[in-house]
Protein backbone atom coordinates (compact mmCIF):
# COMPACT_ATOMS: atom_id res chain seq x y z
CA UNK A 1 0.00 0.00 0.00
CA UNK A 2 1.46 3.35 -1.04
CA UNK A 3 0.34 6.94 -0.67
CA UNK A 4 -0.33 7.31 -4.40
CA UNK A 5 -2.93 4.55 -4.58
CA UNK A 6 -4.83 4.87 -1.33
CA UNK A 7 -8.57 4.91 -1.84
CA UNK A 8 -10.34 5.51 1.48
CA UNK A 9 -14.05 4.78 1.96
CA UNK A 10 -15.44 6.36 5.11
CA UNK A 11 -18.76 6.63 6.91
CA UNK A 12 -19.95 10.19 6.33
CA UNK A 13 -20.54 10.53 10.10
CA UNK A 14 -16.79 10.42 10.76
CA UNK A 15 -15.60 14.05 10.77
CA UNK A 16 -12.41 15.54 9.34
CA UNK A 17 -11.54 12.46 7.27
CA UNK A 18 -10.59 14.54 4.24
CA UNK A 19 -8.34 16.83 6.27
CA UNK A 20 -6.74 13.95 8.19
CA UNK A 21 -6.44 11.22 5.52
CA UNK A 22 -6.75 13.16 2.26
CA UNK A 23 -3.06 13.71 1.59
CA UNK A 24 -2.64 9.92 1.41
CA UNK A 25 -5.13 9.51 -1.44
CA UNK A 26 -8.81 9.96 -2.27
CA UNK A 27 -11.63 9.93 0.28
CA UNK A 28 -15.13 8.68 -0.57
CA UNK A 29 -17.95 9.33 1.91
CA UNK A 30 -20.74 6.76 2.16
CA UNK A 31 -23.84 6.07 4.23
CA UNK A 32 -22.59 3.60 6.82
CA UNK A 33 -25.78 1.66 7.38
CA UNK A 34 -26.33 0.95 3.68
CA UNK A 35 -22.67 0.26 2.75
CA UNK A 36 -22.27 -2.75 0.45
CA UNK A 37 -19.39 -4.72 -1.06
CA UNK A 38 -19.94 -2.93 -4.38
CA UNK A 39 -18.91 0.33 -2.70
CA UNK A 40 -15.51 -1.19 -1.91
CA UNK A 41 -14.45 -2.66 -5.25
CA UNK A 42 -11.36 -0.42 -5.42
CA UNK A 43 -11.00 0.53 -1.77
CA UNK A 44 -7.79 0.10 0.20
CA UNK A 45 -9.09 1.49 3.49
CA UNK A 46 -12.51 1.26 5.12
CA UNK A 47 -13.47 3.52 8.01
CA UNK A 48 -16.76 2.79 9.79
CA UNK A 49 -18.83 3.53 12.85
CA UNK A 50 -21.03 1.10 14.77
CA UNK A 51 -23.84 0.84 12.18
CA UNK A 52 -21.79 -1.07 9.57
CA UNK A 53 -21.35 -4.84 10.04
CA UNK A 54 -17.78 -5.60 8.94
CA UNK A 55 -17.42 -9.26 8.04
CA UNK A 56 -16.70 -11.76 5.26
CA UNK A 57 -19.92 -10.91 3.46
CA UNK A 58 -18.87 -7.28 3.12
CA UNK A 59 -15.15 -7.66 2.42
CA UNK A 60 -14.46 -11.10 0.91
CA UNK A 61 -14.17 -9.92 -2.70
CA UNK A 62 -12.70 -6.47 -2.08
CA UNK A 63 -9.12 -5.19 -1.99
CA UNK A 64 -9.55 -3.63 1.48
CA UNK A 65 -6.42 -4.09 3.55
CA UNK A 66 -7.15 -1.83 6.50
CA UNK A 67 -10.35 -1.43 8.52
CA UNK A 68 -10.79 1.20 11.19
CA UNK A 69 -13.83 1.72 13.39
CA UNK A 70 -14.24 5.11 15.04
CA UNK A 71 -15.78 3.41 18.07
CA UNK A 72 -14.68 1.56 21.18
CA UNK A 73 -17.24 -1.24 20.80
CA UNK A 74 -16.34 -4.05 18.39
CA UNK A 75 -19.51 -6.13 18.26
CA UNK A 76 -20.12 -5.00 14.65
CA UNK A 77 -16.67 -6.20 13.47
CA UNK A 78 -15.60 -9.80 12.84
CA UNK A 79 -12.06 -9.25 14.07
CA UNK A 80 -11.18 -12.96 13.84
CA UNK A 81 -12.02 -13.03 10.12
CA UNK A 82 -10.03 -9.85 9.51
CA UNK A 83 -7.02 -11.33 11.27
CA UNK A 84 -7.28 -14.59 9.33
CA UNK A 85 -7.30 -12.66 6.06
CA UNK A 86 -4.38 -10.44 7.08
CA UNK A 87 -6.49 -7.28 7.04
CA UNK A 88 -5.12 -4.72 9.47
CA UNK A 89 -7.61 -3.41 12.02
CA UNK A 90 -7.82 -0.48 14.42
CA UNK A 91 -10.45 0.90 16.77
CA UNK A 92 -10.71 4.02 18.90
CA UNK A 93 -10.99 2.81 22.49
CA UNK A 94 -11.36 5.66 24.92
CA UNK A 95 -11.90 8.36 22.31
CA UNK A 96 -15.52 8.89 23.30
CA UNK A 97 -15.25 7.94 26.98
CA UNK A 98 -15.53 11.47 28.34
CA UNK A 99 -18.40 12.26 25.98
CA UNK A 100 -20.37 9.28 27.32
CA UNK A 101 -19.48 10.17 30.90
CA UNK A 102 -20.77 13.71 30.41
CA UNK A 103 -23.97 12.28 28.90
CA UNK A 104 -24.49 10.16 32.03
CA UNK A 105 -23.81 13.12 34.30
CA UNK A 106 -26.31 15.23 32.34
CA UNK A 107 -28.92 12.51 32.90
CA UNK A 108 -28.16 12.44 36.62
CA UNK A 109 -28.43 16.23 36.75
CA UNK A 110 -31.67 16.21 34.76
CA UNK A 111 -33.79 13.67 36.64
CA UNK A 112 -35.64 14.93 39.70
CA UNK A 113 -33.39 15.21 42.78
CA UNK A 114 -31.14 12.27 41.88
CA UNK A 115 -28.01 14.42 42.01
CA UNK A 116 -28.76 15.71 45.51
CA UNK A 117 -29.48 12.18 46.74
CA UNK A 118 -26.15 10.99 45.39
CA UNK A 119 -24.31 13.87 47.04
CA UNK A 120 -26.08 12.97 50.30
CA UNK A 121 -24.71 9.42 50.27
CA UNK A 122 -26.34 7.57 47.39
CA UNK A 123 -24.25 5.40 45.10
CA UNK A 124 -23.92 4.82 41.38
CA UNK A 125 -23.69 1.21 40.24
CA UNK A 126 -21.42 0.92 37.20
CA UNK A 127 -21.74 -2.19 35.02
CA UNK A 128 -18.60 -2.56 32.89
CA UNK A 129 -15.25 -1.12 33.89
CA UNK A 130 -13.63 -0.34 30.56
CA UNK A 131 -12.67 3.13 29.38
CA UNK A 132 -16.10 4.64 30.06
CA UNK A 133 -16.83 2.87 33.33
CA UNK A 134 -13.42 3.76 34.68
CA UNK A 135 -13.72 7.39 33.62
CA UNK A 136 -17.20 7.64 35.14
CA UNK A 137 -16.04 6.23 38.47
CA UNK A 138 -13.15 8.69 38.56
CA UNK A 139 -15.31 11.70 37.72
CA UNK A 140 -17.94 10.74 40.28
CA UNK A 141 -15.31 10.24 42.94
CA UNK A 142 -13.76 13.61 42.20
CA UNK A 143 -17.03 15.39 43.04
CA UNK A 144 -17.73 13.25 46.11
CA UNK A 145 -20.15 10.65 44.72
CA UNK A 146 -19.54 7.00 45.60
CA UNK A 147 -19.81 4.14 43.11
CA UNK A 148 -19.74 0.35 42.99
CA UNK A 149 -18.44 -1.52 39.96
CA UNK A 150 -19.34 -4.86 38.39
CA UNK A 151 -17.17 -6.40 35.69
CA UNK A 152 -16.67 -10.16 36.03
CA UNK A 153 -14.18 -10.20 33.14
CA UNK A 154 -11.69 -8.24 35.26
CA UNK A 155 -9.83 -9.19 38.43
CA UNK A 156 -11.66 -7.75 41.41
CA UNK A 157 -8.53 -5.98 42.63
CA UNK A 158 -8.54 -3.80 39.50
CA UNK A 159 -11.89 -2.26 40.51
CA UNK A 160 -12.01 0.45 43.22
CA UNK A 161 -15.20 -0.92 44.83
CA UNK A 162 -16.03 -4.31 43.26
CA UNK A 163 -19.49 -5.67 43.91
CA UNK A 164 -21.82 -8.42 42.80
CA UNK A 165 -24.35 -7.57 40.12
CA UNK A 166 -27.25 -7.68 42.58
CA UNK A 167 -25.52 -5.14 44.82
CA UNK A 168 -24.78 -2.85 41.89
CA UNK A 169 -28.41 -3.04 40.74
CA UNK A 170 -29.49 -1.93 44.21
CA UNK A 171 -27.75 1.44 43.84
CA UNK A 172 -29.61 4.74 43.38
CA UNK A 173 -28.31 4.97 39.81
CA UNK A 174 -27.39 2.02 37.59
CA UNK A 175 -25.29 2.96 34.56
CA UNK A 176 -24.43 0.36 31.91
CA UNK A 177 -21.08 0.55 30.12
CA UNK A 178 -20.31 -3.02 29.16
CA UNK A 179 -19.42 -4.16 25.67
CA UNK A 180 -21.88 -6.51 23.98
CA UNK A 181 -20.91 -10.16 24.05
CA UNK A 182 -22.66 -13.51 24.03
CA UNK A 183 -19.47 -15.29 25.10
CA UNK A 184 -19.56 -17.46 28.22
CA UNK A 185 -19.20 -17.43 31.11
CA UNK A 186 -20.45 -13.83 31.48
CA UNK A 187 -22.43 -12.80 28.42
CA UNK A 188 -23.71 -9.23 28.49
CA UNK A 189 -26.50 -9.95 26.00
CA UNK A 190 -29.75 -9.50 27.97
CA UNK A 191 -27.71 -9.05 31.12
CA UNK A 192 -30.70 -7.22 32.49
CA UNK A 193 -33.80 -9.30 31.81
CA UNK A 194 -37.07 -9.65 33.71
CA UNK A 195 -35.56 -11.03 36.97
CA UNK A 196 -32.97 -8.25 37.22
CA UNK A 197 -35.41 -5.50 36.22
CA UNK A 198 -37.87 -6.72 38.84
CA UNK A 199 -35.38 -5.76 41.57
CA UNK A 200 -35.51 -2.08 40.56
CA UNK A 201 -38.22 0.32 41.68
CA UNK A 202 -39.13 3.99 41.42
CA UNK A 203 -36.08 4.99 43.48
CA UNK A 204 -33.77 3.63 40.76
CA UNK A 205 -32.48 5.56 37.75
CA UNK A 206 -31.36 3.13 35.02
CA UNK A 207 -29.10 4.50 32.27
CA UNK A 208 -28.04 2.53 29.20
CA UNK A 209 -25.37 4.19 27.07
CA UNK A 210 -23.60 0.95 26.08
CA UNK A 211 -25.40 -1.36 23.63
CA UNK A 212 -29.14 -1.85 23.28
CA UNK A 213 -29.27 -5.65 23.71
CA UNK A 214 -27.58 -5.46 27.12
CA UNK A 215 -31.15 -4.89 28.32
CA UNK A 216 -33.98 -7.14 27.16
CA UNK A 217 -36.09 -4.31 25.72
CA UNK A 218 -39.32 -6.34 25.80
CA UNK A 219 -38.81 -7.12 29.48
CA UNK A 220 -37.92 -3.49 30.16
CA UNK A 221 -41.13 -2.23 28.58
CA UNK A 222 -43.13 -4.72 30.61
CA UNK A 223 -41.43 -3.52 33.81
CA UNK A 224 -42.03 0.13 32.96
CA UNK A 225 -45.73 -0.62 32.55
CA UNK A 226 -45.96 -2.16 36.03
CA UNK A 227 -46.28 -0.40 39.38
CA UNK A 228 -43.34 1.53 40.83
CA UNK A 229 -41.14 1.21 37.71
CA UNK A 230 -37.57 2.50 37.64
CA UNK A 231 -36.87 5.75 35.85
CA UNK A 232 -34.74 5.14 32.80
CA UNK A 233 -32.70 6.97 30.19
CA UNK A 234 -31.91 5.04 27.02
CA UNK A 235 -29.38 6.11 24.42
CA UNK A 236 -29.26 2.68 22.79
CA UNK A 237 -32.00 0.34 21.58
CA UNK A 238 -32.08 -3.39 20.94
CA UNK A 239 -33.32 -3.18 17.33
CA UNK A 240 -31.64 0.04 16.16
CA UNK A 241 -32.49 1.98 14.09
CA UNK A 242 -35.96 0.83 15.16
CA UNK A 243 -36.96 2.47 18.43
CA UNK A 244 -40.12 0.93 19.94
CA UNK A 245 -42.52 3.86 20.40
CA UNK A 246 -44.02 2.44 23.59
CA UNK A 247 -40.59 2.04 25.17
CA UNK A 248 -39.56 5.55 24.18
CA UNK A 249 -42.80 6.94 25.57
CA UNK A 250 -42.20 5.16 28.88
CA UNK A 251 -38.58 6.28 29.24
CA UNK A 252 -37.73 9.47 31.10
CA UNK A 253 -35.20 10.30 28.39
CA UNK A 254 -34.53 8.70 25.03
CA UNK A 255 -31.77 9.62 22.59
CA UNK A 256 -30.52 8.36 19.24
CA UNK A 257 -27.29 6.54 20.22
CA UNK A 258 -25.43 9.84 20.51
CA UNK A 259 -23.93 9.68 24.02
CA UNK A 260 -20.44 9.47 22.52
CA UNK A 261 -21.15 11.98 19.75
CA UNK A 262 -19.37 15.04 21.07
CA UNK A 263 -17.31 16.90 18.48
CA UNK A 264 -14.22 16.42 20.63
CA UNK A 265 -14.74 12.63 20.78
CA UNK A 266 -15.33 12.28 17.05
CA UNK A 267 -12.17 14.17 16.15
CA UNK A 268 -10.15 12.17 18.65
CA UNK A 269 -11.38 8.92 17.07
CA UNK A 270 -10.51 10.13 13.56
CA UNK A 271 -7.02 11.01 14.71
CA UNK A 272 -6.54 7.62 16.40
CA UNK A 273 -7.48 5.75 13.21
CA UNK A 274 -5.18 7.92 11.10
CA UNK A 275 -2.26 7.28 13.44
CA UNK A 276 -2.94 3.53 13.34
CA UNK A 277 -3.03 3.53 9.52
CA UNK A 278 0.16 5.58 9.33
CA UNK A 279 1.96 3.23 11.70
CA UNK A 280 0.76 0.07 9.98
CA UNK A 281 1.82 1.16 6.49
CA UNK A 282 4.59 3.65 7.29
CA UNK A 283 2.76 6.58 5.72
CA UNK A 284 4.16 9.47 7.71
CA UNK A 285 2.18 11.97 9.75
CA UNK A 286 -1.60 12.31 9.34
CA UNK A 287 -3.06 15.60 8.22
CA UNK A 288 -3.47 18.26 10.86
CA UNK A 289 -7.15 18.09 11.77
CA UNK A 290 -7.70 20.81 14.36
CA UNK A 291 -10.38 21.76 16.85
CA UNK A 292 -11.30 25.25 17.90
CA UNK A 293 -11.51 25.92 21.65
CA UNK A 294 -15.06 25.84 22.96
CA UNK A 295 -16.54 29.13 24.12
CA UNK A 296 -15.88 29.79 27.80
CA UNK A 297 -18.61 29.43 30.43
CA UNK A 298 -19.38 32.01 33.11
CA UNK A 299 -20.57 30.54 36.41
CA UNK A 300 -23.08 32.54 38.48
CA UNK A 301 -21.35 33.46 41.74
CA UNK A 302 -24.18 32.22 43.96
CA UNK A 303 -24.07 28.57 42.82
CA UNK A 304 -22.67 25.89 45.12
CA UNK A 305 -22.81 22.11 45.61
CA UNK A 306 -25.41 20.30 43.54
CA UNK A 307 -26.63 23.49 41.88
CA UNK A 308 -23.11 24.23 40.66
CA UNK A 309 -22.64 20.69 39.32
CA UNK A 310 -26.05 20.75 37.64
CA UNK A 311 -25.19 24.05 35.92
CA UNK A 312 -21.88 22.74 34.63
CA UNK A 313 -23.09 19.28 33.60
CA UNK A 314 -25.94 20.80 31.60
CA UNK A 315 -24.03 23.79 30.22
CA UNK A 316 -22.38 21.89 27.37
CA UNK A 317 -25.08 19.33 26.65
CA UNK A 318 -28.84 19.84 26.24
CA UNK A 319 -30.20 16.36 26.98
CA UNK A 320 -33.82 17.51 26.77
CA UNK A 321 -33.28 18.78 23.22
CA UNK A 322 -31.94 15.40 22.07
CA UNK A 323 -34.87 13.66 23.76
CA UNK A 324 -37.33 16.00 22.04
CA UNK A 325 -35.79 15.39 18.61
CA UNK A 326 -36.03 11.61 18.97
CA UNK A 327 -39.64 11.72 20.13
CA UNK A 328 -40.56 13.94 17.20
CA UNK A 329 -38.89 11.47 14.82
CA UNK A 330 -40.44 8.31 16.28
CA UNK A 331 -43.76 8.92 18.02
CA UNK A 332 -46.62 8.89 15.54
CA UNK A 333 -44.39 7.96 12.59
CA UNK A 334 -44.41 4.76 10.55
CA UNK A 335 -41.66 2.28 11.38
CA UNK A 336 -39.85 3.08 8.13
CA UNK A 337 -40.02 6.83 8.70
CA UNK A 338 -38.96 6.43 12.33
CA UNK A 339 -35.87 4.44 11.31
CA UNK A 340 -34.95 7.02 8.72
CA UNK A 341 -35.46 9.71 11.32
CA UNK A 342 -33.20 7.91 13.78
CA UNK A 343 -30.37 7.77 11.26
CA UNK A 344 -30.96 11.37 10.21
CA UNK A 345 -30.56 12.52 13.82
CA UNK A 346 -27.17 10.83 13.96
CA UNK A 347 -26.11 12.01 10.52
CA UNK A 348 -27.10 15.63 11.17
CA UNK A 349 -26.17 15.76 14.82
CA UNK A 350 -25.42 19.34 15.97
CA UNK A 351 -21.92 20.10 17.17
CA UNK A 352 -21.61 19.40 20.89
CA UNK A 353 -18.56 20.26 22.95
CA UNK A 354 -17.30 18.67 26.15
CA UNK A 355 -17.08 20.30 29.55
CA UNK A 356 -13.74 18.66 30.32
CA UNK A 357 -11.00 20.94 29.08
CA UNK A 358 -13.38 23.87 28.66
CA UNK A 359 -12.60 27.19 30.28
CA UNK A 360 -15.00 28.26 33.01
CA UNK A 361 -14.91 31.79 34.41
CA UNK A 362 -15.28 32.00 38.19
CA UNK A 363 -15.52 35.00 40.49
CA UNK A 364 -16.30 33.03 43.67
CA UNK A 365 -13.21 31.30 45.03
CA UNK A 366 -15.37 28.77 46.86
CA UNK A 367 -16.43 27.30 43.49
CA UNK A 368 -12.95 26.54 42.22
CA UNK A 369 -12.36 23.05 43.66
CA UNK A 370 -15.71 21.62 42.56
CA UNK A 371 -15.48 23.17 39.11
CA UNK A 372 -12.00 21.72 38.62
CA UNK A 373 -13.29 18.31 39.73
CA UNK A 374 -15.56 18.26 36.66
CA UNK A 375 -12.52 18.42 34.39
CA UNK A 376 -13.08 22.06 33.47
CA UNK A 377 -10.23 24.59 33.33
CA UNK A 378 -10.86 27.37 35.82
CA UNK A 379 -10.06 30.99 35.08
CA UNK A 380 -10.57 33.44 37.92
CA UNK A 381 -12.22 36.75 37.05
CA UNK A 382 -13.23 39.84 39.02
Amino acid sequence: MTESRLHIVADRNIPAVEETFGHWGTVQSVEGRSLQAADLEDADVLLVRSVTPVNEQLLADTPVRFVGTATAGLDHVDTAWLAARGIAFAAAPGANANSVVEYVLAVIAGVDDVLERLLAGGRVGIVGYGHVGRSLAQRLGAVGIASLQYDPWLDADTLPEPAALAEVLDCSVVSLHTSLTRAPPWPSYHLLAAPELATMDAKTLLINASRGPVIDNTALLARLQQSQPPRCALDVWEAEPLVPPALLAAARYGTAHIAGYSHDAKLAATRMLAEALATRFNLGEPGAGSIEPAASLSIPAELAGGALLRFLWQARYDLAADDKRLREAVLGASAADAMRGFDALRRNYPQRRELAGSTVLISNENQVALAEATGAMVERVG
